[in-house]
C-alpha cells in the first residue's frame, strides 16, 4: 500500500511538472505570440509576416470597398506584429481628407489622387508626396431585390436609364427585352446609391459613362450626380436598402453581396452576359494601364471591354501614402501592413473574400515601392 501511494504521488508530481512547463509555455505564446520570451518578430516570421520594428496602434480611414478585405488582413497581421489597427471606413472621399491634412498615415480610395490632392499631401509628406498603391480589386456588383427574378441580365444603356430615373418599373420593355424567360413584376424599381462621397460611385459612373455617355451625361465622380433614386451610406448601407426593400437595386463590391442578394449579369456585347466573379473582374484588371509617373501606380482601367469572360465594371482600391516625410512613429507599422497586405499570402486572402487579387506585373512593383517608403 505505501509502496502504491509513492507511485501515485510520484507520477502526480510528474504530471503537474509537465503540466506547469507547458503552462509556461502557454504564456509566453499567449504573451508575445510565441514561445521565446517576447520576440514577436519570430511569431511573425512562422507566419510569414515581416514585423520589422512595428508596434503601437494604427489610425487609418478611407474606402468602404475594401473594409471586408483589410478586416482580413488585421485579423492576420495584428496578431503577428502586436499593432492595433483602427480603419474607419468612412469613404474614399473621408480617407483622402484625412490623409492630406495629416489625421492618418495611410488610407484607402478607390480613385487615384487628384492633382490637387497630391499637392496638398506634400505639406504632411516632408520631401515626398502622396502616392497610389493599388492593393485591392474586384467586381461592383449591381445587386437587386425582385421577386420571382433569381437571374437578370442588363445592358450598361438600361442600367444608366435606371439610376437617372429613366426606367422606373422592373417590367419596363427595356428590361423584358434583355430578359425574355423572366416574369418581370409591375413593380416600382427603388434604385439606391451612396450618400457619401465614394471611389465606388466614381468607378461605377465610369463605366456608365465609357459605355452609355447618351444615357448617362454626366460628369461623373465621387459625388453622386445623376436624378432622382434613394441613398444611403458606405457600401453595406446601400446593400442593405437593397436586400430590405422589395424592388430595389444598387451597387456596391461583390463583397457585400451576401445573405441571399442577388446581382446582374452584365450584357458586354461578348459571347455571354458576364457574372460579378472574382476570376472576371481579374480578367479586366490585367488589361489595365500604368498612367501614374514615379512611385505612383494609378491606373486606366478598360471599362469597355467586351472580351469574352471579364466583368468590366471594376474598381481598384488604393492604399495612399508617402512616398517620403512618413513619420516616424508610424513609418515602421505602415511599412509592414502594406508588406504583408502586397504579399502573396496577403493577396491570397483577397480571393477567399471575394476580391481580385492584383495581377503579378503590378503587385510585384508595388512591393518593391513599399519597401522604398522612407
Amino acid at each position: 500500500m505505501k509502496l502504491q501511494r509513492k507511485n501515485r504521488r510520484a507520477l502526480a508530481l510528474g504530471a503537474l511538472a509537465v503540466s506547469g512547463a507547458l503552462a509556461l509555455t502557454a504564456c509566453g505564446s499567449d504573451e508575445t505570440g510565441n514561445g521565446n520570451g517576447g520576440d514577436a518578430s519570430a511569431s511573425a516570421a512562422a507566419g510569414n509576416i515581416k514585423c520589422d520594428d512595428a508596434s503601437g496602434q494604427l489610425l487609418a480611414d478611407g474606402s468602404s470597398a475594401q473594409k471586408n478585405a483589410v478586416d482580413a488582413w488585421v485579423k492576420q497581421f495584428s496578431p503577428a506584429c502586436k499593432v492595433e489597427i483602427n480603419y474607419k471606413a468612412g469613404g474614399s472621399g473621408a480617407g483622402v481628407t484625412a490623409f492630406t491634412q495629416g489625421q492618418v498615415p495611410w488610407a484607402g480610395s478607390d480613385s487615384a489622387l487628384k492633382p490637387e490632392e497630391v499637392e496638398a499631401s506634400k505639406k504632411i509628406c516632408s520631401g515626398g508626396q502622396g502616392i497610389d498603391l493599388p492593393m485591392v480589386g474586384g467586381p461592383i456588383a449591381v445587386g437587386y431585390n425582385v421577386p420571382g427574378v433569381d437571374k437578370l441580365v442588363l445592358d450598361s444603356s438600361t442600367i444608366a436609364k435606371i439610376f437617372d430615373s429613366k426606367i422606373t418599373n422592373w417590367n419596363d420593355p427595356a428590361i423584358a427585352k434583355l430578359n425574355p424567360d423572366a416574369k418581370l413584376p409591375n413593380l416600382k424599381i427603388q434604385a439606391f446609391h451612396r450618400s457619401d462621397e465614394s471611389g465606388t460611385t466614381d468607378n461605377f459612373t465610369k463605366y456608365l459613362i465609357a459605355t452609355a455617355e447618351k444615357d448617362f451625361p454626366y460628369e461623373g465622380g465621387k459625388a453622386w450626380q445623376a436624378k432622382g433614386g434613394q441613398s444611403a451610406p458606405q457600401s453595406s448601407g446601400v446593400a442593405a436598402q437593397v436586400k430590405q426593400t422589395a424592388g430595389a437595386i444598387g451597387y456596391f463590391e461583390l463583397s457585400y453581396a451576401k445573405d441571399g442578394i442577388k446581382t446582374v449579369a452584365i450584357d458586354t456585347g461578348a459571347a455571354e452576359p458576364v457574372e460579378a466573379t472574382v476570376d472576371n473582374a481579374t480578367k479586366a484588371i490585367a488589361d489595365a494601364k500604368v498612367v501614374g509617373t514615379g512611385n505612383d501606380m494609378a491606373l486606366k482601367l478598360n471599362y469597355a471591354t467586351k472580351a469574352d469572360g471579364a466583368y468590366p465594371m471594376v474598381l481598384v482600391t488604393y492604399e495612399i501614402v508617402c512616398d517620403k516625410g512618413n513619420k516616424a512613429e508610424t513609418l515602421p507599422a505602415v511599412k509592414a501592413f502594406l508588406r504583408y497586405a502586397a504579399s502573396e499570402d496577403g493577396q491570397k486572402i483577397l480571393a477567399e473574400n471575394d476580391y481580385a487579387p492584383m495581377p503579378d506585373d503590378i503587385i510585384a512593383k508595388v512591393r518593391t515601392t513599399v519597401e522604398s517608403l522612407s
